[in-house]
């Protein structure tokens, strides 16, 4: 009786797959070729979960293109040019100087405890796995401050806005936008932010709910996608109740609302 011939070997996936926003602000979460050992993002190592997937991310001011690279078990590398689409910024030229002096001492001082708790925060590597979920707005109302929007002062740009900005009452309940791992929440309002909340999605992927007016989880709390974390508030240097969501990927500044889609109608 003839030996029956083996099986044929599982097909070897040598592609990229990307699914997400190839533009400045946008995140796009992929995978790998299988077996690839080695992934390159523009030079930098980039890494892959068990599965292969992986997340990058675009900044709001990134260049027009980028590299993926692969290295695969054999030695073989695949390679994958992506085209960076540019923003549509919402920017504002103002016939004046730019307002505002050097802080107080005060101020500076505490300033530098500040940014070194949200530095420490975004450096922290949980495992959250909230970076392949589809991402909810943490509130629904009116878009009163768009990601990247910026001021020009007789030619000379001002910093440009670095989150979204939801107004709602103040006290109105803020839901994690996916699951994730507190890394941050401060109690003792900080000067800038007031009460602000940061959420480790994994893959270096984080968000932070500024100007709260009360936090409902501490550090180091698990949270899962739609549970309550907070309210709205006015803390910090706020000029009105609102929610100002912000997130990063590594050291790149994203726009929210690429990853939480259009803003559906608001449920009072």
């Amino acid at each position: 009786m003839p030996i029956p011939a083996p099986p044929p070997p599982e097909p070897v996936n040598r592609d990229f797959v990307l699914e997400g926003a190839l533009r400045q602000g946008g995140v796009v979460v992929g995978r790998a070729p299988d077996t690839t050992t080695d992934l390159r993002f523009d030079g930098e190592l980039v890494e892959l979960d068990e599965d292969n997937r992986f997340l990058i991310a675009f900044g709001r001011d990134y260049g027009s293109s980028a590299r993926l690279v692969a290295r695969l078990a054999g030695g073989e590398t695949v390679t994958e040019m992506l085209s960076v689409v540019p923003g549509d910024w919402d920017i504002e030229h103002v016939n004046a100087s730019p307002s505002g002096g050097v802080g107080s001492a005060e101020f500076r001082r505490r300033r530098a405890g500040e940014i070194a708790r949200i530095n420490d925060a975004r450096a922290q590597r949980t495992g959250a796995q909230g970076w392949r979920q589809r991402f909810l707005w943490p509130v629904t109302g009116r878009i009163s401050g768009a990601f990247g929007s910026q001021r020009i002062y007789r030619g000379e740009p001002g910093s440009y806005h670095t989150g979204v900005d939801v107004a709602r009452p103040a006290g109105t309940a803020i839901v994690a936008p996916a699951d994730g791992t507190v890394i941050l929440a401060a109690t003792d309002p900080f000067t800038l932010e007031g009460h602000l909340l940061m959420i480790d999605h994994g893959m270096g992927l984080n968000s932070a709910f500024l100007h709260l007016s009360r936090i409902d989880v501490g550090e180091g709390v698990r949270v899962v996608r739609g549970q309550t974390i907070g309210a709205i508030g006015s803390s910090g240097r706020a000029t009105g109740p609102h929610l100002h969501w912000s997130m990063k990927w590594r050291d790149q500044r994203i726009d929210p609302y690429l990853l939480a889609g259009p803003m559906p109608v608001a449920s009072d």
